[in-house]
């Protein structure tokens, strides 16, 4: 079963620093219905670098499924400035838009990377941004320069400078490790000898809160990625489990068996007695805070099966949100707050999404043992584990179902996704 009250089997943790892993392997099926044909032209001066930008540009706009990539090969010299573009060259190559650059290295070591997007049909620039940064910050512009490109190209926001959390099993060893969106630069933050479950975002982007079971009991922990420093949240009679952060970061939702059956309850951030939402004769566990704080999702067997609910934040009447099937678990909601994802099972358990205003649902995913679906911060895109050929792997659906991943490890199964925040601007 998928509740989270069922799936608690942790042990003790090795909280020693660990080497990076492999990267995530990205299969990509499908398209959005009108993709936007785009040329990323290789940047002046990257050629002698570690990293060429341009292909990092071009791979997050291809995996978006938004994109028709053109081929800007053959055009030589390949344009760096807006002056050197012959916009009839590329309009007839099929490119609605473009992107130069060139990157200049700095007598401090440092690089300065300048780039700007052109509208090719109507010959004008759309956008122009520069970056000073070290040699070590390549990856990581690229993916700001993949993201505002996809923010002037269709109007929403990008996602690819965001980070996903994941649980890799290999052989006996569990490894909490977060990513790159693209699934590039995974680090281990946590490692055990026994399962590790239920990591969720804090939304500042830095800390994880987790379930372990180091004290032969389920305990949820909270933990800072970058440093590593962490401390109990909770730690009452009986289970602890299923962490869910509010949208202010103030306070989290849990699910306990303090009381005897598993009730949702919140809690301080730095832990703290826990207050409870709520009372009833069934199971309420996987909770799930709204973007604008005012409703808990959650999963409840109250009716006699598992279902999806929701209350208000604050307390309340409970009101019953699914009723196609006799399973209906793991809610999530859109960031806008319009669509619910849950897994639902008919022929095997599938990601499925439904429009809160007319309560219509779709099958998103192709998969049969699908689980721990994860909204992208702009909505777009919904992160979950499935399973491949008897293996563990990650795969990605759009909201609307036309695009799909699949990623894939060749170090061992993946599980337990979780995508991160949008990242904080500076001064935030």
């Amino acid at each position: 079963m998928l509740y989270q009250l069922i799936r608690l089997f942790i042990a003790m943790l090795l909280l020693a620093a660990v080497p990076a892993r492999a990267a995530l392997q990205i299969d990509i099926v499908g398209g959005a219905a009108n993709q936007i044909p785009v040329a990323i032209v290789p940047f002046g001066g990257e050629a002698g670098l570690p990293q060429h930008i341009s292909q990092i540009v071009s791979a997050d706009l291809q995996r978006s499924g938004m994109f028709k990539m053109i081929d800007p090969s053959g055009v030589v010299p390949a344009p760096i400035e807006p002056q050197d573009v012959r916009y009839p060259d590329w309009q007839s190559r099929g490119a609605d838009a473009m992107a130069i650059g060139k990157i200049t290295p700095q007598p401090n070591g440092q690089l300065e990377v300048h780039f700007r997007l052109l509208d090719v049909v109507r010959q004008m620039q759309l956008a122009g941004v520069s970056y000073v940064i070290s040699p070590a910050q390549l990856r990581a512009t690229a993916h700001k320069i993949a993201d505002v490109i996809y923010q002037k190209l269709t109007g929403d926001v990008g996602v690819f400078s965001t980070r996903i959390a994941y649980v890799m099993k290999m052989g006996r060893r569990y490894e909490l490790q977060v990513a790159d969106a693209d699934g590039e630069g995974a680090q281990t933050v946590l490692a055990s000898n026994e399962p590790i479950i239920s990591p969720t975002w804090a939304p500042d982007g830095q800390r994880l809160a987790y379930v372990s079971f180091e004290s032969r009991k389920p305990v949820i922990y909270v933990q800072n990625v970058n440093t590593g420093q962490r401390y109990v949240l909770a730690n009452f009679k009986g289970s602890n489990s299923a962490p869910a952060w509010s949208p202010d970061g103030t306070k989290l939702a849990i699910a306990l068996t303090r009381a005897g059956d598993t009730q949702i309850y919140t809690i301080g951030a730095q832990g703290g007695p826990a207050t409870r939402l709520m009372t009833s004769s069934g199971i309420d566990t996987e909770p799930f805070w709204s973007a604008d704080g005012q409703w808990i999702y959650f999963t409840s067997d109250r009716g006699g099966s598992p279902q999806v609910y929701r209350l208000p934040a604050g307390g309340g009447t409970a009101e019953r949100l699914t009723f196609d099937g006799a399973y209906n678990v793991s809610p999530q909601v859109s960031p806008d707050g319009s669509q619910l994802v849950y897994v639902h099972r008919e022929g095997g358990d599938h990601v499925t999404i439904m429009d809160l205003a007319s309560r219509q649902m779709q099958v998103l995913s192709d998969t049969r043992e699908d689980e721990s679906p994860s909204f992208a911060p702009n909505g777009k895109i919904i992160l979950y584990a499935t399973e491949v050929n008897g293996r563990g792997v990650l795969a990605a659906v759009s909201a609307d179902g036309r695009v799909k991943q699949r990623l894939a490890s060749k170090a061992g199964d993946v599980r337990e996704p979780a995508w991160g925040p949008l990242p904080k601007a500076v001064g935030q």
